[in-house]
């Protein structure tokens, strides 16, 4: 199954955006070791968020909201895709991960599969062969 981990920090922190190299250093390592178990799909930083923006949809209408995002307490720094055994494979993954920083919090969700969804679903799903399409951007 498949997990996916979004990290997120303190954007006023310094070592948010300008991390040391003894962390790049750590990180590499890890990132390293999960690619090579076979656990690791994919994984990146971003930038901080006054490169991003915000998109609202509403009944009434969308908005779109430039960052920086000075409201938000917590920004995202990135994600991973992992592929486990277990829920509990991506939480002790994700502990190790988090223990790479001094402040961040991990969030650890399981990306929905197209089987997850409900049968009358998967057989109304018309021209569109989301399985094909889901499959096509897996490695």
């Amino acid at each position: 199954m498949r997990y996916l981990l979004i990290h997120k920090l303190d954007e006023s922190r310094p070592e948010a955006w300008n991390p040391s190299p003894e962390f790049i250093e750590a990180m590499g390592a890890f990132m390293t070791e999960c690619a090579e178990s076979g656990v690791l799909l994919a994984a990146e930083g971003v930038h901080d968020s006054s490169e991003g923006a915000i998109i609202r949809k509403t009944g009434s209408g969308t908005s779109v909201t430039d960052g920086p995002f000075t409201e938000a307490r917590e920004v995202i720094g990135g994600f991973a895709v992992l592929q486990v055994d277990s829920r509990e494979q991506a939480i002790e993954l994700g502990q190790r991960f988090a223990g790479l920083f001094e402040e961040v919090s991990v969030e650890v969700r399981r990306v929905m599969e197209f089987e997850d969804l409900p049968d009358d679903v998967q057989t109304q799903q018309g021209s569109h062969d989301i399985e094909a399409v889901q499959g096509g951007l897996r490695p």
